[in-house]
């Protein structure tokens, strides 16, 4: 598979920007889950038709943050993660357009005809479904079309993807998410749901209990927690993949209202790994948050969790 191309369209890096006019598509692609694989698709097979390189054209922040500086966005992916998952859709390209206060200003028309056409030259544009841009979002589809138009620019509507009663959107990745769905908003995903952070040190009750836990302080603040509970994960710790029990809660057998942890139990694994870069993969949720009256209590049910988990993923 060819690889894609990054191109930063920051104005200290426009030098980059390839030669020639291009078939795209622009959008903030949280998540690239599979409607936006389907939309990448159609951008791919009209890229071919037209003979253009295709281009995936999106942003490094949230254009609401940029708007909104106390908007705290709930991120399916980093910009890193984001960038990697577009990578494997199979695009000629990705232009990183830095999303600012004075781009919010342009009109839809401004917007195709002197930034998409102009600047980077686009030839065909393909546009989700339900995507609306410009100033206030006040322009629809068809006058999106008179605009390209008029500069020589084809605008194209994509398709819905649509599986039986299936909602595809990045809202209903996060609504699975905090239900602790893991398993279907991973199939949303086409991809398990990560989580990736740095090791910290914590209270030790779970060695004392047998269950070491390596306690995760998230890399990128933003981004989604799933709700509550025991998971079954997968983890990559030093370029090795390790089965783990992971624990999403606030640990209400040992405290009131504690603060919400994020600690996973390798399985078959006993080094120490403080300080180190961890990432985990959600693959099934296994029970709810419980508090129980024991220690000894707690210890059996980590017991019986553990065997499930071995079983999963025998």
């Amino acid at each position: 598979m060819q690889l894609m191309k990054i191109v930063s369209l920051n104005k200290d890096l426009v030098s980059e920007m390839p030669e020639g006019e291009f078939a795209a598509t622009i959008g903030f692609f949280d998540g690239v889950h599979r409607g936006h694989r389907f939309l990448i698709e159609q951008l791919q097979t009209i890229a071919v038709s037209g003979g253009l390189p295709s281009v995936v054209i999106t942003f490094p922040v949230h254009p609401r943050k940029v708007l909104q500086s106390d908007y705290q966005p709930q991120l399916l992916n980093n910009f890193e993660e984001k960038l990697f998952q577009l990578s494997t859709t199979g695009a000629d390209y990705c232009f990183i357009l830095d999303f600012t206060k004075e781009l919010s200003e342009l009109t839809a028309g401004e917007f195709i005809k002197n930034k998409l056409r102009k600047e980077l030259h686009v030839k065909e544009l393909i546009v989700g479904y339900d995507h609306r841009f410009g100033k206030g979002r006040a322009d629809g589809f068809k006058d999106y079309q008179l605009y390209g138009r008029s500069c020589g620019m084809e605008v194209i509507q994509a398709r819905q993807l649509k599986e039986n009663e299936l909602h595809i959107s990045s809202t209903s990745i996060r609504n699975l998410l905090s239900e602790g769905d893991v398993q279907k908003a991973s199939s949303i995903l086409s991809y398990n749901y990560t989580l990736e952070g740095r090791v910290i040190t914590g209270n030790q009750m779970g060695r004392k209990m047998g269950f070491p836990t390596a306690n995760l302080q998230i890399t990128e603040p933003y981004k989604v927690i799933p709700s509550a509970g025991i998971y079954a994960t997968i983890v990559h710790l030093d370029g090795q993949t390790h089965s783990g029990m992971t624990y999403i809660g606030g640990r209400p057998t040992f405290v009131s209202g504690g603060e919400q942890r994020i600690e996973t139990h390798i399985l078959d694994f006993v080094e120490n790994i403080y300080e180190k870069e961890l990432k985990i993969e959600f693959v099934r949720y296994i029970r709810e948050n419980v508090k129980f009256d024991t220690i000894k209590q707690l210890e059996a049910q980590l017991q019986q969790d553990e065997i499930k988990i071995r079983n999963i993923f025998e």
